[in-house]
């Protein structure tokens, strides 16, 4: 079956952590007056309910594991179509930002994260709003987990220009929680036209939707010797309809069409390449046809219904994705 562009959403640290890092970095009004002891004690408190908010106990990080991202951020140049709509699709946040500053956490703050990644705290200037219906605040933060070098050395951010895919944290005014532990994308004027032409598609009220699996497939013999039609009904997330046509006539080649209205378009044609219907069918379509989705009299019939479903995988071309 076709990876899954709609995963889980990363929700194992964003909600806690801002909160508690404000908690832990307001400086006490009385600080001249406390004791040394004191003063490790009140340490050592905020470090517990630094903890405590997180819920990341031994218990906690043991049952959720945190996936170590390939790369944090897509690439500016020659940045994959699908890697972008993969994010695009699960956000209901996106903004332009510049990285202001960013702030490590310690190890003791982290409960669960690979000693091979660091997590830190990044704040950044919004530059744009792209997608958001409640609008964003003028300064964002958000915890990032980063890949470490062999010095333990981590990527600088600062100053670098890259777009947020997320969603705001409910009540908390420029706390954002990625996507996925990677839902960044470097700037670039290619990426920048990418994500807004994939972003105008997906928020339009037809906007493809996500491939769940094939309804049920069958194919019609024709009158004529080598005269013939597929057509393969697609079920989507939100029941959308989704499906595929393809004609053969003889003395000519192939035809393949997709319709996404309740009764099949006889003017559907197949979609245009790095588009988000495009999109969709190639990065979200199985490999093969299921053999027990095809109606057939015949495995003869049931094969011409394979050959088409290849057909149209062959025309759509790969996926893409580079992560």
């Amino acid at each position: 079956m076709p990876s899954n562009p709609d995963s889980a959403i990363h929700l194992q640290f964003m909600d806690s952590t801002a909160l508690c890092y404000n908690m832990m970095t307001v400086e006490s009004p009385s600080k001249g007056g406390q004791t040394k002891g004191s003063l490790m004690r009140l340490m050592h408190a905020r470090i517990s309910l630094f903890l405590i908010f997180l819920g990341l106990g031994a218990d906690v990080s043991a049952q959720n594991s945190i996936v170590s991202p390939a790369e944090f951020s897509i690439e500016a140049e020659q940045a994959s179509y699908a890697d972008i709509a993969d994010l695009v699709v699960i956000s209901s946040l996106i903004i332009d930002v510049t990285v202001r500053d960013v702030k490590k956490v310690s190890a003791d703050q982290a409960v669960g994260v690979p000693t091979t990644l660091q997590r830190v705290l990044v704040n950044a200037d919004v530059m744009a709003l792209i997608r958001g219906d409640g609008g964003t605040t003028p300064r964002v933060r958000f915890v990032l987990d980063m890949q470490k070098d062999t010095k333990g050395k981590i990527p600088k951010l600062k100053k670098l220009r890259m777009f947020l895919f997320g969603r705001q944290v409910v009540n908390r005014p420029g706390e954002i929680q990625l996507s996925r532990p990677n839902a960044l994308a470097s700037f670039s004027l290619n990426n920048d036209a990418l994500v807004r032409d994939i972003t105008k598609e997906a928020v339009q009220l037809n906007a493809p939707r996500r491939i769940m699996s094939i309804a049920n497939a069958f194919h019609s013999v024709g009158t004529m010797l080598g005269e013939g039609e597929t057509q393969i009904f697609l079920k989507t997330d939100t029941d959308q309809p989704l499906t595929l046509t393809v004609l053969s006539r003889p003395g000519q080649q192939k035809q393949w069409a997709v319709s996404t209205a309740e009764v099949i378009d006889a003017s559907a044609t197949a979609p245009q390449r790095f588009t988000l219907l495009w999109y969709r069918l190639a990065c979200g379509l199985p490999h093969v046809l299921p053999a027990d989705r095809i109606e057939a009299a015949s495995s003869e019939i049931a094969g011409r219904a394979e050959a088409d479903y290849q057909f149209i995988l062959d025309a759509l071309g790969p996926c893409g994705r580079k992560r």
